[in-house]
């Protein structure tokens, strides 16, 4: 911005006052996601459609009949944020987050549905297709909620997904499993099985599953006999392994979790690495895209206390708990007022991507408040 600032000022006849207020209103066209230099095997450039962000916001007109409350209530009326989505039927479908205003734990979430032919444009559904309710996982979901869905496709065309499951007190990883991405089945904390429920009070959540993509799908891949996935919420990233989607044993050693990255100290990503959407099989090795949190004392000088931004790390194809590489700094960060002040300040956080009409979309939650698309080309 600075060269063009530069050229304004120097070689076209405006004075300083009006170069500024130019400057001030391209900036967010001209504006990319991407202050670094790429590698070859990163994603994107990306950039953000800032003339169509928010592209999803909250809204009070909406109400479902919630079946623990015993009310209706406002569901998307807090916050709408951190969203998932897949290609179906050549149209592209969001789960995303949404608050009322009404839960204890800074509004109850649900999960609404939205379907756009454009990948921008949304419309939604009046109700969520997926919320707590009187079922086994009450104790876990309510009455914090569904949050933070994450969907990818079984080889069989079943949508799973992986979400948090709060209840005011831990954050709980959960798996659900749908056909048509609306009625959907529980199958319970994802790690409930391993060692006779080691991981059942213990905090976890964001889960993302290595894919291979077919097409516009995204696809659950096997390596080694196993389906893999990278989660958690830490300064180290974890890893988890499946036979069936469903069941999941983290990685141990000796019985203490075996990181399979870490955070950095002097960059975006010094205080937690939490997965973004899916991790992808690619020809250099496995893609994932992630979430890092700043921590002004010791992380990156030039980006706010407690900022959440986008990196991307490389895993090894055939040991996806071996890194091979990682971007070295942030390709996406808070820079709109949307994305600066909101339920949370300074948070742009990734979660669901697909490839879609020759892009890639890249959806966000916007300092959780509302939701926001970056786009690259394949």
């Amino acid at each position: 911005m600075p060269k063009i600032y530069s050229y304004m000022l120097n070689r076209l006849p405006l004075n300083r006052s009006l170069a500024n207020t130019l400057v001030a209103l391209l900036l967010p066209v001209l504006l990319v996601a991407q202050p670094i230099t790429q590698k070859a095997w990163m994603l994107g450039p990306f950039q953000k459609l800032n003339a169509q962000n928010p592209i999803i916001t909250e809204q009070a007109s909406t109400t479902f009949a919630c079946p623990l409350r015993g009310e209706t209530v406002r569901w998307e009326e807090k916050d709408v944020f951190n969203p998932a989505a897949v290609v179906r039927n050549g149209k592209v479908y969001m789960l995303y987050r949404a608050e009322d205003v009404v839960g204890k734990y800074a509004g109850t979430s649900r999960l609404g549905l939205a379907v756009s032919s454009d990948g921008v444009h949304f419309r939604r559904m009046p109700k969520p297709v997926f919320y707590p309710d009187n079922d086994a996982l009450k104790a876990y979901e309510w009455e914090g909620g569904c949050e933070d869905p994450r969907v990818v496709e079984s080889v069989n065309g079943v949508y799973v997904m992986t979400y948090t499951a709060y209840n005011g007190d831990k954050a709980r990883l959960c798996v659900a499993t749908s056909r048509d991405l609306i009625t959907w089945q529980k199958h319970g904390l994802a790690f409930d099985g391993f060692a006779d429920g080691k991981y059942r009070n213990a905090w976890s959540k964001s889960g993302a599953i290595v894919c291979r993509r077919v097409g516009n799908r995204i696809v659950a891949q096997k390596i080694n006999g196993k389906y893999w996935m990278y989660w958690g919420d830490q300064p180290q990233l974890r890893i988890a392994t499946s036979k069936d989607l469903l069941h999941w044993t983290p990685l141990e050693t000796d019985g203490k979790i075996v990181p399979v990255a870490e955070s950095r100290r002097g960059t975006h990503d010094v205080r937690l690495i939490e997965p973004g959407p899916y991790a992808m099989l690619t020809p250099a090795g496995i893609l994932l895209i992630y979430n890092g949190m700043n921590r002004a004392k010791d992380g990156d000088p030039n980006l706010p206390e407690g900022a959440y931004t986008g990196g991307q790390l490389l895993f090894d194809a055939t040991d996806p708990a071996k890194l091979i590489d990682r971007s070295e700094s942030y390709f996406i960060r808070p820079d709109q007022p949307y994305e600066m002040h909101g339920q949370v300040n300074q948070v742009v956080f990734l979660e669901g991507m697909v490839p879609f009409r020759g892009r890639w979309f890249l959806y966000y939650g916007t300092a959780d408040s509302k939701i926001g698309v970056a786009e690259a080309r394949q």
